[in-house]
């Protein structure tokens, strides 16, 4: 019996309890849910889960993931602001796993769950040198750059990529760039690179003027015309000690101007693929494939020791915590 702790109830963490429900599986019982406004279930440090599911973007929940492993709980995130954020909080998130044998799970922070990090420590642990790194990291960012041709001005695109809920409820969040920031933060450091934040350029393509988005329609149109007849796109780059986050013209048979939607795309340059990268591919957002990432990552938790016998009511939570997601 794993007891789990939800913390999130937004679009994710909904996703979590509807996918929870519909497993129906006898191991897992959800025995807290908590977001800003209310919990379900006892407190989080009475109901002593085994594992932590962090459905937030908070910074807050995400400095205390070294805590709840340093007791030995196990924590599986979608929020990038463990592994992504200071580097002093990434190493601490290592060390307490190293002192208590909990482990991380951390699949659903960069693409959803595609076999990124998963790779990038393969390969590590098989010998290999990772060279570099580069990806188009942002779902929303991608499917506004492969419509945006000219006919239609840049900040209409935006609009419509926001009623479709492909970008937050403020854009400006994806168009700054921080959230791709923190994505190369993780894979870089995944590939055993102690980047810190500082050390990533970032080209935000939030208008410095004010806060109207239309501001941004003359210059994406200019960066447009001077890719003559290329498409732009968003890249997240670390090679050769130089990281960085911006628009870029690629060519058509560039491994990351391929794909389509909101497709990511992950190119790893190593030792072992110094001629051709290894390419990673295939959706990289959405609540769904994000709820089970996180669930990827708990049922891998079942090879850990024994958990508790202990055998409370089963999904105590998740009746009430459908009606408060």
């Amino acid at each position: 019996m794993i007891r789990i702790a939800l913390l999130g109830t937004g679009n994710v963490g909904r996703a979590v309890i509807a996918r929870l429900e519909a497993l129906d599986d006898p191991g897992l019982s959800l025995v807290h849910i908590g977001n800003t406004r209310v919990t379900v279930g006892p407190s989080l440090h009475e109901s002593a889960p085994h594992v932590v599911l962090d459905a937030t973007a908070s910074d807050a929940v995400a400095a205390r993931h070294a805590e709840w492993l340093a007791r030995g709980w196990h924590v599986v995130t979608a929020n990038k602001l463990g592994r992504g954020a200071s580097l002093a909080r990434a190493e601490a998130i290592e060390q307490a796993c190293t002192a208590s044998g909990a482990r991380y799970g951390d699949s659903a922070t960069v693409g959803a769950g595609l076999p990124l990090l998963r790779s990038l420590r393969a390969l590590r642990a098989g010998g290999d040198a990772i060279h570099g790194v580069a990806g188009v990291l942002s779902g929303s960012l991608a499917w506004l750059l492969a419509r945006f041709d000219g006919s239609v001005p840049f900040s209409t695109l935006v609009h419509e990529a926001g009623v479709a809920g492909y970008t937050e409820p403020d854009p400006r969040i994806d168009l700054s760039g921080e959230d791709v920031r923190r994505k190369l933060l993780i894979l870089a450091r995944a590939a055993g690179v102690a980047l810190e934040a500082h050390d990533v350029q970032v080209e935000s393509l939030v208008p410095t003027e004010g806060d109207a988005l239309a501001l941004l329609d003359a210059p994406m149109r200019a960066r447009l015309d001077a890719a003559r007849g290329q498409r732009l796109h968003f890249v997240a780059r670390w090679q050769a000690g130089v990281a960085r986050v911006g628009l870029e013209t690629l060519a058509s048979n560039d491994p990351l101007a391929a794909g389509s939607g909101t497709d990511n795309r992950v190119a790893i340059h190593s030792a072992r693929y110094a001629q051709q990268p290894l390419v990673i591919q295939g959706p990289g957002a959405g609540a769904e494939v994000t709820a089970a990432a996180m669930l990827d990552d708990v049922f891998a938790l079942r090879d850990q020791p024994a958990f508790s016998a202990a055998r409370p009511s089963k999904n105590v939570a998740i009746g009430i915590g459908r009606a408060i997601a």
